[in-house]
């Protein structure tokens, strides 16, 4: 495995978001804003759930990129959103969650 695949990639906008989504079967994308304690501590988690599972993991903040708030409908940070395929297929808004959760939240929703 590469090391590239096994650390979250950070992208400015949503051009270089739609460009990692078009091209991976399954992505992770983890919406922050800087100065978020929450996103803050979130960004090991994310960093694990890269290493532990098939998913490229990818880190945007919407702040850079005002239209992929609205695009998203992100109403608060950190927001998980996990594409397969190309189709946004879930959603994980519930604020800081450990690692366990997350990987659930990515393998559960393979394939569904």
């Amino acid at each position: 495995m590469s090391d590239e695949s096994t650390k979250p990639l950070r992208v400015a906008d949503a051009d270089e978001l739609d460009s990692v989504i078009t091209n991976h079967d399954l992505v992770l994308v983890d919406c922050y804003t800087n100065g978020c304690a929450l996103c803050q501590a979130i960004e090991p988690v994310v960093g694990n759930v890269a290493r532990a599972t098939d998913a490229t993991v990818v880190m945007v903040n919407p702040g850079d990129d005002i239209s992929l708030v609205e695009r998203y409908d992100i109403r608060s940070v950190p927001t998980l959103l996990l594409f397969e395929d190309g189709e946004l297929v879930g959603r994980m808004a519930d604020g800081f969650q450990g690692t366990e959760a997350v990987i659930q939240f990515v393998e559960g929703t393979k394939g569904e």
